[in-house]
């Protein structure tokens, strides 16, 4: 049994995805009426991670309200953050939660959708000698508007380029990451330390491997991308409806993001 916990962050404001976020926080948007949060935690139950922090911020009792149903609250820890911390600073200050495991590091504002197994086994399995970090990567139809990743021979990442004009290839940075523990040690070294893509990634350059996404990769974050995502995930609802889901699928927003899809 690997020992892997999971840091799914779901704190963003989502200011870029307004009027849509002031109904519900951007990390329970639908996507074909499931909430992303949700499609998330399935993921982590298919892959039988049973470790798994959320933090939240904006709209908290509304997301503390979705884990408390009962499909969850026994599996899933949350903790609130009264200030962003970044990401690093999350990892920071949960530090215990994290400690001598193997972290699966997802931003939970992007819809995913592939053979994660494979990136699990790719880490643990595959990856290169003396690599301590595997990063997601997908091929980006906007390249300028993404990091954008340099490889060697061997797949391993060597120069990052972050949204600049003319990047050398379209192939970005998916933002979910396999950590070793080392990685969480350095991070704890640090003084003072918040972001995760400019704080941490530059330090280990040469030690971050990768693994191509070939399947949906999509970032949630503004209201055309969200409109797109209904049609990339076509989920239908099977089970009964729990009360949480009833007063759910009473909320304007799903047809807010319809009528202009």
């Amino acid at each position: 049994m690997r020992n892997i916990a999971c840091l799914l962050l779901a704190a963003g404001i989502g200011s870029r995805l307004k009027p849509f976020t002031d109904y519900l926080p951007k990390c329970l948007m639908p996507i074909s009426g499931m909430p992303l949060l949700e499609i998330w935690l399935d993921t982590m139950a298919f892959l039988k991670i049973k470790k798994i922090l959320v933090n939240m911020h904006y709209k908290k009792d509304d997301v503390f309200a979705f884990l408390n149903r009962f499909k969850f609250k026994d599996r899933v820890d949350s903790v609130y953050e009264e200030e962003l911390l970044g990401t690093a600073g999350t990892l920071k200050k949960n530090y215990l939660y994290f400690k001598g495991k193997t972290t699966l590091l997802v931003h939970g504002d992007n819809l995913c959708v592939c053979e994660f197994d494979k990136f699990l086994e790719y880490h643990f399995e595959s990856r290169p000698k003396d690599t301590l970090i595997t990063m997601m990567t997908f091929i980006s139809p906007t390249p300028e508007s993404c990091g954008i990743v340099e490889l060697d021979a061997n797949g391993v990442v060597q120069k990052f380029h972050e949204k600049v004009k003319n990047p050398p290839s379209n192939l970005a940075n998916a933002a979910i990451y396999i950590l070793e523990p080392e990685v969480l040690e350095w991070i704890m070294r640090q003084e003072n330390i918040g972001d995760f893509s400019t704080e941490v990634l530059p330090f280990f350059m040469g030690k971050i491997a990768t693994w191509e996404n070939t399947g949906i990769m999509r970032d949630i974050g503004n209201p055309k991308s969200l409109q797109l995502a209904q049609k990339e995930f076509p989920y239908k609802q099977t089970e009964p409806l729990d009360d949480w889901q009833k007063k759910y699928y009473e909320n304007p927003i799903h047809k807010l993001i319809l009528q202009d899809a």
